[in-house]
């Protein structure tokens, strides 16, 4: 259904990366960024009353139809979850306890990703970091989808299909494209994961549990949130890799929509990008960028110039340090 995107590869380039030298002149003209450099506190008790909120509708929901456990999934709990995996990308930047306890926020990230009902944190973090320092590498950045993504999901209902199966692709992308040793934190991130898990079925019972699991599933796929995955790096306009979002729902999403600030400066908390943007104002303003994230996906889906093809890739030059 849809006509085929032409486009049948994805977009190589031969030079760097925008973002560290653009991050080093911003520097030079406005060191007071630095002062931005700190973590937020505030984001520890904010994602604390997030895991209580669905602490409580676990209980909410436990005896109710099924069709209101999918109808609150969808409504409520995937704004929930969605908004605490972006809140997990803020911990895994080391913003809510700051880069001297590193781990502290691995545990807390662990903490926080319990009502995901599946584990993730630690792994992020380490795929994360590879995302900001070789952004595009061919073979290193899991945010690039598969040459079978692109090959497949190449016409209107297909790339709709993409669309909201875009947590699973996420999940299994890395087992394909960069594969790394297990760690133990991953496994402490698992099997506490596990343990909640099951807590969660014994003392709630099995609608909470499939409460849990879908709002994350929903959450992460056809939602209005989740035009965040494709409206960062999508080369909607050629030549242009990364995109900004300025609009509402920033409020849910720990600013992520604020991404050239973000890949500029990866130790700023979401907090305080707004701030960047202020200050640099001349570096940003004048980039292409976003004030719908559904408008995002209607385009993504509708248009047949883009598809999961329309990513920029590189070459890795030398030996990539990975996290």
């Amino acid at each position: 259904m849809g006509n085929r995107v032409a486009r049948e590869d994805f977009e190589w380039v031969y030079t760097d990366q925008p973002h560290a030298s653009r991050r080093q002149e911003i520097l030079a003209k406005y060191p007071e960024i630095k002062s931005l450099m700190k973590p937020d506190p505030n984001l520890i008790w904010i994602i604390v009353l997030m895991v209580l909120t669905q602490l409580v509708a676990f209980y909410l929901v436990k005896d109710l139809d099924w069709k209101w456990v999918l109808f609150w999934a969808y409504a409520f709990g995937s704004c929930i979850n969605h908004s605490m995996t972006l809140a997990i990308h803020e911990v895994s930047h080391n913003s809510a306890f700051g880069n001297n306890r590193a781990l502290w926020n691995r545990w807390f990230g662990i903490f926080a990703n319990l009502p995901i009902g599946v584990p993730y944190s630690v792994s992020f973090k380490r795929y994360h970091m590879d995302h900001h320092r070789y952004l595009g590498g061919d073979g290193i950045d899991v945010d690039i989808p598969t040459d079978f993504e692109g090959w497949f999901f190449c016409t209107t209902f297909r790339k709709f299909v993409w669309v909201i199966l875009q947590p699973l692709f996420y999940a299994f992308r890395p087992l394909f494209i960069n594969p790394k040793p297990i760690s133990y934190l991953e496994v402490i991130n698992t099997v506490i994961q596990i343990t909640f898990d099951i807590i969660v079925y014994y003392v709630f019972g099995i609608r909470s549990l499939v409460y849990m699991l879908a709002a994350s599933l929903l959450g992460l796929g056809l939602h209005p949130i989740s035009g965040h995955f494709i409206a960062e790096h999508y080369m909607f306009l050629k030549g242009h890799e990364t995109y900004s979002y300025y609009g509402p729902l920033n409020l849910l999403t720990f600013n992520v929509g604020y991404h050239n600030e973000h890949h500029d400066f990866p130790n700023v908390p979401g907090k305080n990008l707004p701030l960047v943007r202020k200050i640099a104002a001349e570096y940003y303003d004048s980039l292409p960028h976003y004030t719908s994230w559904v408008k995002v996906l209607y385009d993504f889906v509708m248009d047949d110039t883009v598809s999961p093809y329309s990513r920029m890739k590189r070459h890795q030059k030398g030996k990539a340090a990975l996290e």
